[in-house]
């Protein structure tokens, strides 16, 4: 008879439901923050008040690939750390492979290689500016995730995995149902850590000449011969993303410490 994990399931939607409704509410929240933005710079002294559309336009491309790296890069971190611990060979050798490539070269040389080198060895594949940034961004992170999501793994406790199999589910469900949740609750502080790197880190897809906030920086700084009031609302307006991305990220992470006790 197959076991039915009814109340480990809806306990587990529930908790999707509450953390989307929460990012649907800090996306509120950020389309708020960019027009507050907006509406600061414009009344800042020269050479920065006329263009406070550039500063916030490039500031949403920078938080827009931000989180999109983020997203592939923490799927790809999944997959690649449940293949670091697959006991099949011919899956944990290329995923140790793949961080090893990606966690032994610099980023920026990844940056370059999906942009220029990417589609001179794969013609149909065609690569804009943002999409190259956001794959190697995503694969840069992954890497690192990917040893995070290992460790997390190993850190539950193996009589969680013992007590799944007896109640009947298979490695999979209780991989998906029992071990990944915990995991994902253990390593959230690191991966906090990666996210807030990652959007220091957007700032290399200028070299490729996507408009994010660094390059856009740079042509005003070019364009003006005033570099230190232009680098320094640059770095204002990271510290505050980053800010915001942490506090955000540390609520995220109460919420869900709040729903392992309130199960408990």
């Amino acid at each position: 008879m197959k076991p039915a994990p009814s109340v480990k399931a809806t306990s587990t939607h529930d908790e999707l439901g509450r953390v989307f409704l929460f990012l649907g509410t800090c996306a509120i929240g950020f389309w708020v923050f960019f027009h507050v933005l907006t509406f600061v710079l414009r009344y800042m002294p020269e050479p920065i008040g006329s263009r406070a559309e550039l500063f916030s336009g490039g500031a949403k491309q920078t938080l827009i690939l931000t989180l999109a790296s983020g997203v592939l890069g923490l799927i790809a971190g999944i997959l690649a750390g449940l293949g670091k611990l697959s006991k099949r060979s011919w899956i944990r050798f290329p995923t140790d492979f793949y961080v090893w490539i990606m966690r032994g070269t610099p980023l920026l040389v990844q940056i370059l290689f999906m942009y220029y080198a990417v589609p001179a060895l794969f013609p149909w594949l065609k690569l804009n500016e943002f999409s190259a940034a956001c794959l190697a961004l995503a694969l840069n992170v992954g890497a690192y995730n990917a040893e995070v999501i290992r460790a997390g793994v190993q850190a539950v406790p193996r009589g969680q995995r013992e007590a799944s199999e007896s109640l009947g589910l298979s490695s999979a469900q209780t991989m998906r149902w029992v071990v990944l949740p915990q995991a994902i609750r253990i390593v959230i502080p690191p991966l906090v850590n990666n996210i807030v790197a990652l959007l220091k880190d957007s700032s290399l897809a200028s070299t490729i000449g996507l408009l994010e906030l660094s390059l856009a920086g740079n042509r005003i700084s070019s364009e003006t011969f005033l570099p230190v009031p232009v680098l320094t609302t640059v770095a204002a307006i990271y510290l505050s993303l980053t800010t915001a991305l942490s506090i955000i990220t540390h609520l995220l992470e109460k919420r869900l410490a709040f729903g392992r006790s309130s199960e408990s």
